[in-house]
């Protein structure tokens, strides 16, 4: 088979039908299939699944779990599930908005062997309608990525993913304590070839309350944490070719979390996060003696930098 879509769920009872529609209306001139992980919602999401898989058997296959597995595990057990030479993700709460987009992304996959995953922009929206929505993608994303750029940022809309099935080995242990299930995948891939970038907005990526990364927009110190987290299971599973710039990474993390609690008024707190900035490994040839001044008077002496600002801003400026 040529394609598979994987598809996990939980509760998305007022979104899954919109979800499987947009799979259902691609128009391609080959099989693929769309193989759905339900993990035991408390909702009726598992119901109209069903009567979806009873409509179309030769496209839908449900996965019914018979307990509760969890986001990370029922990720990679349904993946696993799949047939297709090439895999596509879309979450429950997701849907797409054109009917070429997987043969757009097939076609291109077909014809550069190098590239291991493509994706392309979608609309990010709020579900209430409480911020305006937004292009995911930035006006200037590379239309040829690597490994380097994917450390940087993940720049990948989890339901514009499609990759070449059977890149890695198991998927570590720690994959499945991470709440960041994309981007790990990514990074995965991203080893064994380029990523492609289709500059076309055809999806729609879902911000509600029940969605995973709707907690992490709205609390900047937990988003940093996780990504700490996530750089420190990076540097283990790549080794020291990477080292370098993950601790760079780390230390700009770092150093966002000092910023934020030092904004609280957590002084203490700010002084562990920029003391855990400053001794990471491969940073100090990546910072000027001025700055490195600089974060040690606004951590140690605030006052004190306070009162020499004005008077340094106030200064000629040196030859």
């Amino acid at each position: 088979m040529k394609l598979s879509v994987s598809m996990i769920t939980y509760n998305h009872e007022n979104f899954i039908a919109q979800a499987i529609e947009s799979v259902l209306m691609q128009q391609t001139n080959f099989d693929f299939e769309l193989v759905i992980g339900e993990d035991c919602s408390t909702d009726r999401t598992r119901a109209i699944i069903a009567d979806y898989a009873e409509r179309f058997p030769d496209k839908i296959r449900l996965l019914p779990r018979e307990k509760n597995l969890g986001a990370s595990h029922n990720f990679v057990e349904t993946l696993q599930s799949c047939r297709g030479q090439y895999l596509a993700l879309l979450e429950g709460d997701d849907y797409w908005t054109s009917p070429h987009k997987l043969q757009k992304q097939v076609d291109l996959l077909d014809s550069h062997p190098e590239c291991v995953i493509c994706f392309h922009n979608v609309k990010a929206f709020y579900q209430d309608e409480s911020l305006p929505s937004y292009e995911y993608c930035d006006p200037d994303q590379k239309e040829v990525s690597t490994l380097d750029d994917l450390l940087v940022k993940n720049f990948i809309p989890t339901c514009s993913t499609m990759f070449r099935r059977g890149l890695f080995g198991d998927f570590p242990d720690w994959f499945h304590t991470s709440r960041m299930g994309d981007w790990p995948l990514h990074i995965f891939n991203a080893r064994h070839g380029n990523i492609r970038y289709i500059n076309e907005n055809m999806g729609a990526y879902r911000l509600h309350n029940g969605g995973a990364w709707f907690a992490f927009r709205q609390n900047r110190a937990l988003a940093f944490h996780e990504y700490i987290e996530a750089y420190n299971h990076f540097r283990e599973y790549l080794g020291n070719e990477y080292a370098d710039r993950i601790s760079v990474r780390l230390s700009g993390c770092h150093y966002n979390l000092a910023m934020i609690y030092l904004e609280c008024g957590d002084l203490t707190k700010a002084k562990v996060y920029l003391r855990k900035c400053l001794t990471q490994p491969h940073l100090r040839k990546h910072l000027s003696n001025r700055l490195l001044f600089r974060l040690l008077m606004v951590f140690y002496s605030p006052r004190l930098y306070k009162f020499l600002k004005p008077l340094r801003q106030s200064l000629p400026p040196t030859a």
